[in-house]
């Protein structure tokens, strides 16, 4: 199980959040004040840490910074208000990975964390959805999406094959009545229900690229 230390003073905020994240069955710690950091991260090691810039004490600027002069190579995700781009630029410099500006939607902080830092070879991403293969389990900006049959395996194929043809014959065994009309219905509504780009590559197949 993923382990987080969770720095934010807001109180409010800094419980919904580690609810949430609790959900996606992360181990989360959370501190409220700047100095609090160093305590914990003394006491036991972590994955992962976010961190709010903004907090009493000791600023999250001059938190990095002392964990990695110290040896501290645990990676960092910066939430907070500051939005101009001297901030931003020197939560990088420090050794920040991630930088998400407030206010926020905490599936962006669950997609951010999974595909950076949650190592899953079998997880398949493009843009705000994760698929896994194995489970066949269709998320998109962290919500399950169900899918009938038919276009569940046209999915599953085209997401599999990323950036490769796939010829319309293979996608149309998938049909009750194979024809090149209805396989053309069921990739409509795959893209409209997904909001994917589903390409037509004339006389060859379909594809779902992912650059």
């Amino acid at each position: 199980m993923m382990k987080i230390l969770l720095l934010e003073d807001d109180r409010i905020l800094c419980e919904s959040l580690k609810e949430f994240l609790e959900l996606e069955d992360y181990s989360v710690d959370t501190v409220h004040r700047g100095p609090d950091v160093f305590d914990m991260t003394y006491k036991k090691k972590y994955d992962l840490y976010i961190l709010d810039v903004n907090v009493p004490d000791i600023n999250g600027f001059d938190i990095l910074t002392s964990l990695k002069e110290s040896g501290d190579k645990t990676p960092a995700i910066y939430i907070t208000a500051l939005t101009d781009i001297n901030s931003i630029s020197k939560g990088f410099e420090i050794g920040a990975d991630d930088y998400i500006k407030k206010p926020f939607d905490p599936e962006e902080l669950v997609i951010r964390i999974k595909r950076k830092y949650q190592k899953d070879d079998n997880i398949i991403y493009l843009n705000n959805i994760i698929y896994n293969p194995l489970t066949r389990e269709l998320k998109k900006d962290g919500h399950t999406i169900g899918l009938g049959e038919v276009q569940h395996n046209i999915f599953h194929t085209l997401m599999v094959e990323q950036n490769k043809i796939v010829d319309s014959y293979t996608l149309m065994d998938f049909l009750e009545q194979p024809s090149p009309n209805a396989l053309r219905v069921n990739l409509a509504k795959l893209k409209n229900k997904l909001g994917i780009e589903i390409k037509n590559i004339r006389a060859q197949g379909y594809m779902i690229e992912n650059v």
